[in-house]
């Protein structure tokens, strides 16, 4: 009550500052007489109509009832509900017509001004007034309507128990979900859905997907069940750690049905570097690197195409390294080893070190041998390098084949990274382990990491 007195009060405060604005607007005649004023046009008189003010007694609840009766959702007593408000608030509706009245002149007005010319004196006060129309047309739509929707208990009028299916997206936010879930009615206050995320501990366990709930559920039990995953059927795409662009396209078409050469076709970097400008960096407009690991859900009724399923890889990529600090990695990095890295350059690193490393464990030692080969000038002679061109094991002989991609033959980094590396890879690659490695040798059950090439030897002899 005290907030709908602050609201009425000041919505006739705004009223007395138009009346005086009309009245000097009528003494520089662009009013008629305050007894003549009258809608100019029916744009008007349909705003009248619409918000209570024309003739017939029709009002803004009137409408709000007509339309109830007209639709087929059975909302029980709520058209009587909608009547007795109606009454209830009858004195409330003046302050309202009154401003919509004085809107009406001032509408009246503007047309005056539109059809007989404007001259210098006028045009200030014309803006003026369309001003003030235009922020006196945000109260009504944004304050009053809002009130009375809470006055006749539209905010939240959901029985417990109804089912409710939504979807939670792929990258969404605490904030997203709770939202999500707030206009569904699951869990209404966003604080009891934080708090029950804070009680089981689940911030990091949330799974994107489609669900299944109940109004008005137990927060805890809405939780529980977005760990647990999805429990209405839906397509799910995995992509893998490592992949290749044409490994993935290959896992999006037995996924989805979309054809791996239309999806190899659209990944293009030139394609989307105006939305997701880290792509501007991307040789060869390729998108390898970039198209992000992860399980992605999709709607039961969903049909992705190409385009749509490379953006939410994209938009997971920025999600992902958003809270990475590349610059000071980067800096990092240059004292260290004397190595200048560039963001792509850190993510074409993490690329060989995902193909090269099988435990996360090994992954920051992967790669302080890397650096350390970098800062000596040596190669990096990996043969996971050109197993990105051969598609499979590597022999010797092609050891020997000229290719950006041999790093046997060439010296740094290759052109552009050789599949989409983990999380784990990038971190390693920005946070290398601080050691003298030059050489390793990894196996599925054991790992040599050297400091000279005879250690390398004999840890390679010592496997055979």
């Amino acid at each position: 009550k005290d907030y709908q007195g602050r609201l009425y009060a000041g919505i006739s405060e705004i009223a007395e500052q138009l009346d005086i604005l009309a009245a000097r607007l009528r003494e520089e005649g662009l009013l008629p007489p305050a007894e003549a004023a009258e809608p100019a046009d029916a744009a008007a008189e349909e705003d009248l109509s619409l918000l209570g003010g024309a003739a017939g007694e029709q009002n803004a609840y009137s409408e709000l009832a007509a339309a109830i009766r007209a639709s087929d959702v059975p909302l029980g007593g709520l058209v009587r509900r909608v009547s007795d408000e109606q009454r209830a608030i009858q004195s409330e509706q003046k302050s309202a017509k009154y401003l919509l009245h004085t809107l009406a002149n001032i509408s009246r007005s503007l047309w005056n001004v539109r059809t007989n010319g404007l001259h210098e004196r006028t045009v200030v006060t014309g803006v003026v007034a369309l001003v003030v129309v235009a922020l006196a047309a945000a109260l009504v739509l944004f304050v009053i309507v809002p009130v009375v929707a809470e006055r006749l208990g539209l905010a939240d009028n959901v029985p417990d128990g109804q089912a409710v299916e939504l979807t939670i997206p792929d990258g969404s936010s605490g904030d997203d979900i709770a939202q999500l879930l707030s206009e569904n009615h699951v869990v209404d206050d966003p604080k009891d859905y934080y708090a029950a995320v804070d009680a089981l501990d689940a911030a990091a366990q949330i799974k994107p997907g489609d669900y299944a709930f109940t109004t008005h559920m137990d927060p805890e039990d809405a939780v529980r069940q977005l760990v647990e995953g999805p429990n209405v059927e839906g397509t799910r795409l995995t992509v893998a750690e490592g992949l290749t662009v044409a490994q993935t396209a290959a896992a999006v078409e037995e996924a989805l049905g979309i054809p791996a050469d239309d999806f190899i076709a659209q990944a293009k970097a030139s394609a989307y570097v105006e939305d997701y400008p880290f792509l501007a960096a991307a040789a060869d407009d390729s998108l390898e690197g970039y198209l992000t690991p992860k399980t992605y859900t999709f709607a039961k009724d969903d049909e992705p195409d190409a385009d749509e399923v490379i953006r939410l890889m994209l938009d997971q990529y920025e999600q992902e390294v958003a809270g990475y600090d590349f610059a000071a990695a980067e800096q990092a990095i240059q004292s260290r080893y004397g190595v200048e890295m560039s963001d792509y350059d850190i993510l074409i690193m993490a690329s060989i070190i995902e193909r090269e490393a099988i435990t996360p464990e090994q992954r920051p030692k992967v790669a302080s041998t890397f650096y350390n080969r970098l800062a000596q000038g040596m190669p990096l002679q990996s043969d996971a390098t050109m197993m990105y061109v051969t598609g499979g094991e590597v022999t010797a002989s092609d050891l020997e084949v000229q290719s950006p991609y041999n790093t046997y033959l060439n010296q740094g980094l290759t052109p552009t990274p050789i599949c989409t590396p983990s999380a784990a890879s990038i971190e390693a690659a920005l946070d290398p382990a601080d050691t003298n490695y030059l050489y390793f040798f990894i196996t599925q059950d054991t790992e040599y990491f050297s400091e000279t090439y005879d250690q390398h030897l004999q840890a390679i002899e010592e496997n055979r």
